[in-house]
């Protein structure tokens, strides 16, 4: 998967994941939550990978959710979006 929203990297046995939204202070997204789980699966797939470091690019690590789109930002169910669902609930992405 190609990512947008962070970046991520091995090295030495460690897996960095950085929030890359410096212009909005790392503001958190519904497609940062999807790549945050990617980047996650991956780290755990990975038996290379001992440590996994979270970090925000720029001069803030996150400010939080991004809600410059409204109440409906994290609104799931209005999108349809597909998001894996476990017994009807969907997963956590915080």
């Amino acid at each position: 998967m190609a990512f947008t929203e962070i970046a991520y990297d091995v090295a030495d046995r460690v897996a960095t994941v950085t929030l890359c939204r410096p212009e909005r202070l790392n503001a958190f997204t519904h497609t940062m939550r999807v790549e945050l789980i990617e980047a996650f699966d991956q780290a755990d797939a990975d038996d290379g990978v001992r440590a996994v470091v979270v970090t925000g690019a720029g001069r803030a690590f996150c400010a939080g959710a991004d809600l410059g789109g409204g109440g409906g930002t994290f609104g799931h169910r209005e999108r349809g979006d597909g998001v894996e669902s476990v017994e009807g609930a969907p997963r956590d992405g915080g």
